[in-house]
């Protein structure tokens, strides 16, 4: 699964990074043209989406840590999401934030932010390697002082020199992503050593401030010295609470705790990154790496398969209470889960055919006797959130909907599109009859068992995957294909080239899993956009590119409060379930986890976080001190 834009802020990179090269190393992002900006005017403790901040000024840590966390022992796990070019896995390079490789979990530890972000507020950042925010009344230029306390692992001073080569690297060579959400970003500029002022353009997205104060701040010196656009397995420099320790090339990367980091008492890093060792293991599969937890190769394990929960979590260890299993709630976006059309294949071209092949997909069967009845059905791209579509247009979304109305289907303007519930049979012939009727309207004729279209070319189709885990739900599904004359196959490529093909959009089917922030911002751009159907390695992997999906967006970036943010995106989320885009699988509104016994934790949970890694700490005998 992917992070979304919150969980990255969360960790401390924001969204992504780049790669710098040799003639870019020392660059500054240029400054815009026209005078200097006048001097800002208003001082804020904290950054978030529409202003408002649950902590005060004088606040000394997060509700949801425990501050006298005790220091020490070891954290391990099998990694459970990825963000840019990382792998499950694998990983070739120690750099997650260029399109080269495949880069190691846990990077992002090693690296401070401007701000960083609450676990248990929408959109809400603090200060970190900053102290405050000073924002010009004209809302485009925005002043950071620096802590001068802020040190790299070699003990040199961090200074606004290095926030400006470090923008320069994100904005001329990063990962596609990142680089459309900088685009209003215009200019980062050093006010002596201890301050930086970054401009951005009229009309900018509400959350780029916000996406700027959460990014990764490299070392100038050392990037003069590394090309940052290439892969590489070199030692990488931080100021983070981590640096890297021992590592094998695609097997396990630890991450050792700085025991002099700088920020360790700030209120917002305050309670947090207790463990001595951060350690990520690396299997074929989850099915090798399920074997390698209940042999306590790692620690720590979150469950994503029902079966498997259900079935496989009653060995000896559990038995005997020194692996524990609870299920916790998740407050956050359920998420979009499900199968991909790339319609920039002639096949997926017309809406009715993706329709089509979304029928033939029986959840209601697969949720039974695949999934022990352990999730629900997502319906939509905001599930579980305020800004899913319900019921009929309300007259907000019908205002932003009816000057569109001449370009969009009829059935935008009722109750949005849900997959029908089948019969649970597993054969229900009246969903197929309905699916071979959408594809004779779309000109596909079944001959000889086969589907073709009028040429006589028969209708195939391959679901990409690097790993196995799915399956058994591929098998299903293609049978059924199979049985309108779809010729579907199922392939398994190593991470390598299945992150090559998915870059390069060289797949036809694949599954993603994407959630959005609670106020969700310039990532829109990154799913949704035509601009982002268009650049290689963006999250659009549908290649969705529809004008009024487009405006949609803008709108909602140009919203200037929440109610108005959330008829943009019903709206929106009226025409993508329209289009056909995808076929949604399935949430389940809990997180599953299983550890082995040996750590504490606070008694409350951030409200949109899982919270294990940064605010748990160890019991092992002998392993923690006090913070």
């Amino acid at each position: 699964m992917n992070l979304t834009r919150r969980s990255l802020l969360r960790i401390g990179v924001g969204l992504g990074a780049g790669a710098l090269g040799p003639r870019l190393a020392l660059a500054e992002v240029p400054a815009a043209e026209g005078p200097a900006p006048a001097a800002p005017s208003q001082a804020r403790h904290g950054l978030s989406f529409f202003g408002d901040l649950k902590y005060p000024a004088d606040f000394t840590h997060f509700d949801y840590v425990n501050p006298e966390a005790p220091k020490g022992g070891p954290f391990s796990q099998m990694g459970r999401a990825t963000f840019y070019n990382q792998s499950l896995s694998t990983f070739d390079t120690l750099n997650p934030y260029n399109q080269r490789g495949n880069g190691a979990q846990g990077i992002e530890l090693i690296y401070d932010t401007l701000m960083t972000a609450a676990g248990d507020e929408k959109s809400a950042m603090y200060p970190r390697l900053a102290t405050a925010v000073e924002i010009a009344d004209e809302g485009l230029t925005y002043r950071f002082p620096l802590n001068p306390a802020a040190r790299f692992h070699d003990g040199t001073a961090l200074t606004a020199a290095d926030v400006v080569a470090s923008f320069a690297a994100l904005k001329a060579d990063g990962y596609e992503t990142i680089r459309m959400a900088l685009r209003d970003l215009i200019a980062v500029e050093p006010d002596g050593d201890q301050a930086v002022v970054m401009r951005f353009k009229p009309g900018r997205a509400r959350d780029v401030p916000l996406t700027a104060a959460g990014m990764p701040i490299f070392s100038k010196a050392h990037l003069a010295h590394h090309p940052f656009n290439q892969s590489s397995l070199e030692l990488p420099l931080g100021s983070g609470p981590y640096k890297v320790g021992r590592f094998e090339q695609g097997r396990f990367i630890e991450y050792d705790r700085v025991k002099d980091y700088w920020g360790a008492r700030l209120p917002a890093l305050t309670g947090r990154f207790n463990f001595d060792t951060v350690r990520y293991e690396y299997f074929r599969d989850r099915i090798a790496g399920f074997e390698g937890f209940k042999a306590k190769a790692y620690l720590f394990r979150e469950e994503f398969t029902a079966r498997e929960w259900a079935t496989q979590y009653d060995f000896p260890a559990v038995r005997d209470g020194r692996v524990k299993l609870e299920t916790l709630p998740d407050e956050s976006f359920s998420g979009v889960q499900g199968w991909f059309f790339n319609t920039r294949r002639p096949q997926f071209f017309d809406r009715r055919v993706r329709e089509a092949i979304g029928l033939l997909f029986d959840f209601d069967w697969t949720r039974r006797n695949l999934m022990y009845d352990a999730y629900h059905r997502t319906v939509s791209f905001f599930q579980n959130s305020d800004m899913m579509a319900q019921g009929l247009p309300s007259p907000a979304e019908l205002k932003l909907l009816d000057p569109f109305r001449a370009q969009l289907p009829e059935e935008v303007f009722g109750e949005p599109y849900a997959p029908p519930a089948s019969d649970g049979s597993g054969e229900d012939r009246a969903l197929r009859l309905k699916a071979v009727a959408l594809l004779k309207d779309a000109g596909y004729l079944i001959r000889q068992g086969k589907l073709v279209n009028a040429k006589g070319e028969p209708f195939t189709m391959e679901f990409l995957d690097d790993d196995g885990a799915m399956e058994r739900h591929h098998a299903r599904f293609i049978g059924h294909l199979k049985k309108v004359g779809i010729d579907a196959t199922f392939r398994i490529v190593d991470p390598a080239q299945f992150q090559a093909r998915l870059q390069a959009f060289d797949f036809d089917v694949v599954v993603r899993r994407y959630s959005f922030a609670p106020y969700p911002g310039d990532e829109l751009r990154a799913y949704f956009s035509t601009e982002a159907a268009r650049t290689p390695g963006s999250y659009n992997v549908a290649g969705i590119a529809d004008p009024v999906v487009d405006a949609l967006i803008a709108q909602a970036l140009a919203a200037g409060n929440a109610d108005a943010l959330v008829t943009c995106c019903r709206a929106l989320d009226r025409v993508l379930r329209a289009g056909h885009y995808w076929i949604p699988q399935w949430y389940s509104g809990e997180n599953r986890i299983a550890y082995w016994d040996m750590f504490g934790r606070p008694d409350v949970k951030p409200r949109y976080e899982l919270g294990v890694l940064d605010t748990w700490w160890s019991t092992a005998p002998g392993a923690a001190k006090p913070g």
